[in-house]
């Protein structure tokens, strides 16, 4: 009968669509999971709830939809065994933290402006990106830990610990970048059992900027 010799929509939509192909179609349906799009060949694609924004809760973020609405997004998953067709809407803008961070490693020092004064540290703004700086992590030394030595506006350097994309946080700390530059002065200025006491070592390394 006809049922055999028409070919199963989701392969040729597999074959036509590879992954990263932008669609546009309309929102069939909205549900708690996300969006149901009509796509060629009379079948659905979904967008989850956490591929709809990259700013936004995939709950705050459909709200933005209904019924009828044409959206663009790109095909994720083509899944021909269980007709199942995954959509990312947030995919099609890039992801602005791997943006803001492009090129931002592990070890790196980077300028980060101090956004606000808590107790338990201070928060900074990077590229846009907010980050939090423990007070641990403010100074290597205890005195020095204090979060209202810094103010609203200031520019800090500071070495990044961690970089993490899930969670979109990066780790920062002044005391790590502290440690390195005093380990690099020590390495290039003698080290401290020399006699050189490492007042004597910073002060090197400080004249020579």
């Amino acid at each position: 009968g006809l049922k055999q010799t028409m070919r199963n929509p989701w392969e040729v939509f597999a074959e036509t669509h590879p992954e990263g192909t932008v669609v546009e179609g309309e929102v069939k349906n909205i549900t708690e999971f996300g969006l149901f799009i009509g796509l060629e060949g009379d079948i659905d694609g979904m967008v989850h709830l956490s591929d709809l924004s990259w700013d936004q809760r995939g709950e705050e973020a459909i709200q933005n939809y209904h019924k009828g609405d044409i959206v663009k997004a790109v095909v994720t998953e083509v899944d021909t065994e269980k007709e199942r067709i995954s959509l990312s809407i947030k995919a099609l803008g890039g992801d602005p933290f791997a943006e803001a961070i492009g090129g931002v490693k592990r070890g790196q020092v980077i300028t980060v402006t101090v956004t606000a004064i808590e107790d338990g540290g201070i928060e900074v703004e990077y590229e846009g990106m907010k980050s939090f700086i423990r007070r641990s992590d403010l100074s290597r030394d205890r005195s020095e830990q204090r979060p209202e030595r810094f103010q609203v506006g200031d520019k800090v350097d500071v070495r990044v610990t961690n970089v993490d994309s899930k969670s979109r946080r990066l780790g920062l700390s002044i005391k790590a970048r502290e440690i390195a530059e005093e380990k690099e002065a020590v390495e290039q200025y003698g080290s401290s059992d020399s006699g050189a006491s490492l007042g004597d070592i910073l002060g090197a390394a400080l004249k020579r900027d």
